[in-house]
């Protein structure tokens, strides 16, 4: 395990401060020294920093009163107080004002590097309950469902680049499916045991999004009460999704791409820059190149964002995936239901099939949620299907079963006229026809 926390020493000898740094940065952590109290307040309040280590006896500012301003600062700083073995209750005073640990001189450095590791693996152990928490009600098991050609190389291409952190951008209509690939990149990727988090660019103001995505500070502005991470320092070493990339306002846009580029940001209301190691992927249903040249939207991060693009075709353009979608979101909304339906109708599979789905995979799943609702059998039917759906279904030919053209009336005659429970009039209105000349229709043999 690699350890990186942001280390702040704060000690006025200079052998035992030396060896400190030495230690820990042997560790693998990033260490900045301080020659004594004074110094290392200064830098607390310009750069975050996971770990305090601080004599308690030093020029100008004791290590408790280091300790009780950074307690004022309500900083995320673990404190770990260094004292000489007569000053045993200064200790259990910094322990009791907030400390993490302390230890006495002289010590083993071993012993501090081991201190040091178990804060690093709690706050690991809380970045991911804090992630687990945001991943809740997104699915853990990501379903594979691709039969059509099209879906198929777009896997072919995912499978191919697993052992890449690079930079996605996912394009295509609202609801075809950008977040389940998401998803499948992710668990596809080296980073698929850690966070996987998401947010929707589009469904919150600037200020709130900017929150979201980056955190802020106690005091940042109105209701901000304690300090919060954003979903970027929570996805640290994960995968951020930003849906709906292109509503993201310029201010934000400059944000994002300093983290992308540089892996570092502040907090809204803070003046010290954070580092996170972050894969970004990002989906939009609009024409992103369109956005650049009326300058909503910033190029450079478009490239940034950009290294390896998906183009999602429409549910329309694979209608080989249907079938299997519409299976899967009977058994994802079955158990919620306590229904037994073991499946759909010919007739019902056949309405699905040939209806254009202008809302993409959203919709199918909204349809199948919706006749689960409604199906009072065993298998879901065409009366479960949407009304609008029935009327839009386009027949099938079969080339050994050829109908004439009154049949084919007759037949969508009958139909309507089912569905709207033999209601001549309604169905004569519907066809847009008069009651005598549906009537004929219906009476031709």
């Amino acid at each position: 395990m690699i350890m990186n926390l942001r280390i702040l020493v704060a000690e006025d000898e200079e052998i035992t401060l030396n060896n400190i740094i030495d230690t820990l940065h042997e560790d693998g952590h990033h260490i900045i020294a301080a020659k004594d109290g004074r110094e290392a307040l200064q830098k607390i309040g310009t750069e975050h920093f996971d770990v305090l280590i601080t004599d308690i006896k030093m020029p100008h500012m004791s290590g408790i009163e280091l300790l009780e301003k950074v307690n004022e600062k309500k900083m995320d700083t673990e404190v770990i107080i260094i004292t000489g073995f007569g000053s045993i209750g200064s200790a259990v005073e910094a322990m009791k004002k907030g400390a993490y640990d302390y230890i006495t001189k002289p010590f083993d450095l071993d012993e501090l590097s081991l201190r040091v590791r178990k804060i690093f693996e709690q706050k690991t152990l809380k970045k991911e309950n804090l992630a687990l928490k945001a991943f809740l009600g997104m699915h853990r098991e990501v379903p594979v469902i691709a039969k059509s050609g099209s879906m198929q190389k777009i896997l072919t291409v995912v499978e191919g680049m697993r052992d890449s952190d690079c930079s996605v951008m996912l394009t295509g209509e609202s609801g075809v499916g950008k977040n389940l690939i998401a998803k499948i990149i992710h668990s596809s990727s080296r980073r698929k045991d850690k966070p996987m988090l998401s947010i929707n660019c589009a469904t919150l103001t600037e200020e709130l999004l900017s929150s979201e995505l980056f955190g802020h500070e106690k005091g940042a502005f109105t209701g901000a009460v304690m300090t919060k991470q954003g979903l970027v320092e929570i996805a640290d070493t994960g995968t951020l999704f930003l849906d709906e990339i292109s509503e993201l306002s310029p201010n934000l846009q400059a944000k994002l791409l300093k983290v992308v580029e540089e892996g570092e940001f502040f907090r809204v209301g803070g003046t010290r820059p954070l580092r996170v190691d972050v894969r970004f992927i990002a989906a939009t249903n609009q024409d992103v190149k369109r956005l650049i040249s009326e300058a909503r939207f910033r190029e450079d991060l478009y490239y940034r964002l950009n290294v390896m693009e998906f183009s999602i075709p429409p549910l329309r353009e694979r209608i080989d995936d249907i079938r299997p979608l519409s299976s899967y979101f009977l058994r994802k909304h079955l158990p919620k239901s306590g229904k037994k339906i073991s499946g759909f109708t010919k007739e019902a599979m056949d309405i699905l099939l040939n209806y254009s789905f202008p809302g993409n995979v959203r919709e199918l799943e909204n349809i199948v949620e919706r006749a689960v609702i409604l199906e009072k059998t065993s298998l879901i039917t065409a009366d479960s299907i949407p009304r609008s759906i029935r009327l839009l279904q386009i027949e099938t030919l079969d080339p050994e079963k050829l109908k004439t053209a009154d049949e084919l009336v007759k037949e969508y005659a009958e139909k309507v006229l089912k569905m709207l429970s033999g209601n001549r009039t309604k169905a004569a209105e519907a066809l847009g026809i008069s009651r005598t000349s549906l009537w004929k229709i219906l009476k031709e043999e």
